[in-house]
């Protein structure tokens, strides 16, 4: 039995998933106290909401990378 390999980009795809995931977390976190009625959170929170955006760059640079490997292979 053969174990798949990685391919070219998927570590990116991974890390920017993740990225992406923390940045979704972070937003909620930040827009919960609106809904609730408390106070704000500091402004260092609501820059961390940019993370969302960094993260899918961060995996539509590990695709592009992938399909570039895959179409220089044929």
């Amino acid at each position: 039995m053969s174990t798949p390999t990685s391919g070219a980009g998927d570590r990116l795809v991974r890390i920017g998933a993740i990225v992406f995931v923390l940045g979704a977390l972070s937003t909620l976190a930040t827009m919960a106290p609106l809904f609730l009625g408390t106070d704000p959170l500091p402004s260092v929170f609501w820059s961390l909401c940019m993370l969302m955006g960094v993260g899918f760059l961060i995996a539509a640079a590990g695709v592009v990378r992938s399909a570039r490997a895959g179409s220089a292979r044929r």
